[in-house]
Order: structure tokens, then C-alpha cells, then sequence
């Protein structure tokens, strides 16, 4: 996958850089030489030698001036657009590069969602209200804590509980007298407990039909 993010990148901007210098190139051919004015001019002073007046000649003298100034100013558009066009390259060589990113990084979201969140260990200290998850800790409450751990129980005997069974074991009592939104409001405050979303959300996985799991290896997982 980073391989070939990085061919894709490799190729946008070789590919932007290659028509924009197109485009520049196109460009500052089709833009007319800056002198140009000013040799007009000239050749009116060459092939009119009648042209001895004093009014004429102002006239010639301002379109020479006119000329310079329009030279001046030609100049400039070109100083201009080049800049302007180094501006855009970068730009898209940017984007380029943050589309790219965020292409691996949902392909890797992908990823995580269909093997689960990659957790070496997991271990839950109910005594001091801590879970360690990986090199994670978080204090969570004593409602979270044993809704965590009854996930964690369950996995360790592959079990899917549904909320009205997490409600049962938790208050010791039949999961027909439980309500499973009750079981749903306790998964919901242990995720916002965990804090991050993404982690929470992966580590706690809903299975449409059957309940919640914890998606991590059960080896992992120990209880204190």
C-alpha cells in the first residue's frame, strides 16, 4: 500500500509539474516580445523622413515612450506570471500529496475495521478503577469498569452479549428482566469513558443481530 502511495504520488506531481511547465512554456511563447512597441516605433522614424514637423516628432518621442512603458510593463506580466505559476504547482503538488494520504489512511481504517484494533494487552484493575489498553491508561468509573470487564469475561469464553445479558450479569438478575437499551446506555458511556472515538468504537464492536464483543484476541486480555 505505501508503495504504491508513493507511485501515485510520484506520478501526480510529475504530472502536474509537466503541464504546468507546458502551460508556462505555451504561454511565454504566445506572449509577444517585450521590444516589439519599440521597433514599431523605429521603423516609423526610418521609412518617414518627412516626418520633420515638431508636432510630428512629440508625437513620435511619446510613442517611444509609450513604448518603453509598455516593454516596462510586459516585463513585469512575465515576472508575474511565473511566480503565480510556481505558486500553483506547489499548491497542487500539495493537494496531490494530502489526497494520497488520506487515501492510505481510509485504506488502512478499512483495514482496522475488518481485522479489528491491534491490541497486545489488555489489562483491567478493578480495584483501582484502571484499564491498561496497550500502553494506554484510563481511569474510567465503576459502571465502566464492570461493563468492560463483563465484555472481557465474555470473550474469553467467545460469547456475543447482547445489552439486556451485559444489564443481567451486572445486576446478578434474569436478562428477560433486563432491558437491553439499559445494556446499550452502558456500552455507549464506557466508549465515551475510553475517550477516543476510534479506539472505542474498534475495540467495542456492535454485531447487527447478536450484540457486543470485545474485537481483540482473548489471549490478551487479563483480569486484576
Amino acid at each position: 500500500m505505501r508503495k504504491s502511495g508513493g507511485r501515485v504520488v510520484t506520478v501526480g506531481v510529475a504530472a502536474i509539474v509537466g503541464i504546468l511547465l507546458t502551460g508556462a512554456l505555451v504561454l511565454f511563447i504566445s506572449l509577444p516580445d517585450a521590444s516589439v512597441f519599440n521597433d514599431r516605433v523605429e521603423r516609423i522614424f526610418l521609412e518617414n523622413d518627412d516626418l520633420v514637423g515638431a508636432a510630428e516628432i512629440r508625437l513620435l518621442e511619446i510613442l517611444a515612450a509609450s513604448g518603453t512603458t509598455f516593454s516596462d510593463v510586459l516585463s513585469s506580466y512575465r515576472v508575474i506570471i511565473f511566480v503565480l505559476l510556481l505558486f500553483a504547482t506547489a499548491v497542487l503538488i500539495v493537494a496531490v500529496v494530502l489526497l494520497a494520504t488520506i487515501a492510505q489512511l481510509n485504506r488502512r481504517m478499512e483495514e482496522i475495521e475488518r481485522t479489528g484494533i491491534q491490541i497486545g494487552s489488555l489489562v483491567i484493575n478493578r480495584e483501582e478503577q484502571i484499564v491498561a489498553l496497550n500502553e494506554m491508561e484510563f481511569k474510567l468509573t465503576g459502571a465502566a469498569i464492570e461493563t468492560l470487564a463483563v465484555l472481557a469475561e465474555a470473550r474469553m469464553d467467545d460469547d456475543i452479549l447482547s445489552g439486556a445479558q451485559i444489564e443481567a450479569v451486572i445486576q446478578s438478575k434474569n436478562s428477560a428482566d433486563c432491558d437491553e437499551a439499559a445494556g446499550a446506555t452502558r456500552i455507549k458511556r464506557l466508549r465515551d469513558a475510553l475517550g477516543n472515538q476510534i479506539v472505542s468504537e474498534l475495540l467495542v464492536r456492535n454485531i447487527a443481530r447478536k450484540g457486543y464483543v470485545l474485537a481483540i484476541d482473548k489471549n490478551v486480555i487479563r483480569m486484576q
